[in-house]
């Protein structure tokens, strides 16, 4: 057997077990020793052990990695993405505060974040959803309105575009319709999920792994299991700063350079704030991942 290093693609994750994606073939892949420093996007290099099974070597270099952490660890979710959309919907109620997080993620990692409000056929409930979500539109982020259930053909004509020569990753909480959506964006997902969870070994009827769908040649869409909370205890505070997007008109006009803009005189930002300019959750929300923060300990 030829000892060439191969090329593959980590298509799904669960615990240390990954499976690549190597010219079509998926091949069973684990890590040396006890690293779980993969992520689904990686592009890897592998060497075989066996037909169908391979040990991880070395990982290509990421252009962007997607990720969340708490105060003890952190969980890779995506590399190498372009594009993050973020599934809520009229019903069940959603969490600001999970959006916000996942729009920091993804401004601090240099992903492009839209906003996708599906199941837009609960009309009673839709002018509350666009009137929460014109927070996130007045700073920039676009804002795709679907229905999965009710008119699948046109939530494929709106969303397809968005995904083309895309790496993408779709999440969100759990009950959204997200899944709906990649079902009707990947017709054959369910089988490739079965496919991947019997390579996995995870059992038939498990959503606990995330994975990557190829559409055409050019694009790929990561489905990540629902969570609650998105924990950004990695970012520095630095980071967390230039992550709000609507502070950015107002950095560098504080009194003081090593301004932490939470109570602060002649704070920029805490004017803007006052002025209404800020919306006041979102200031909330970057005290808290200021906290978070300094509470790091990995």
């Amino acid at each position: 057997m030829s000892a060439a290093p191969l090329t593959g693609l980590v298509i799904a994750a669960h615990g240390r077990h990954y499976l690549a994606d190597v010219d079509g073939k998926k091949i069973q892949c684990v890590t040396r020793g006890k690293k779980t420093n993969i992520a689904v996007g990686d592009v890897v290099n592998l060497a075989m052990t066996s037909g169908d099974q391979a040990v991880i070597e070395s990982i290509a270099e990421r252009k962007t990695l997607l990720y969340r952490s708490d105060q003890y660890k952190s969980k890779l979710l995506a590399a190498n993405l372009t594009r993050l959309f973020i599934v809520v919907a009229t019903e069940p109620g959603f969490a600001d505060d999970l959006i916000s997080r996942s729009l920091v993620a993804a401004e601090a990692a240099g992903i492009e974040a839209h906003l996708i409000l599906n199941k837009t056929d609960v009309t009673d409930l839709l002018p509350k959803a666009r009137e929460r979500l014109l927070t996130y539109t007045s700073l920039g982020y676009p804002l795709h309105e679907v229905s999965a259930r009710a008119a699948p053909e046109h939530a494929v004509a709106t969303l397809m575009p968005l995904l083309e020569g895309q790496s993408s990753i779709f999440i969100g909480q759990s009950g959204m319709g997200k899944s709906s959506l990649i079902n009707l964006l990947v017709p054959d997902a369910d089988i490739a999920v079965r496919e991947i969870s019997a390579a996995l070994d995870t059992g038939k009827h498990t959503t606990t792994f995330t994975r990557l769908y190829h559409l055409g040649q050019d694009a790929t869409i990561i489905d990540s299991p629902g969570f609650q909370e998105f924990g950004l205890y990695h970012l520095s505070e630095g980071m967390i700063e230039r992550a709000f997007v609507e502070f950015t008109p107002y950095l560098g006009g504080c009194k003081f350079y090593n301004c932490r803009h939470l109570i602060e005189p002649q704070c920029a930002i805490l004017a803007a704030l006052e002025a209404g300019k800020i919306a006041r959750f979102r200031h909330t929300l970057y005290g808290q991942l200021l906290h978070e923060s300094a509470q790091t300990l990995y």
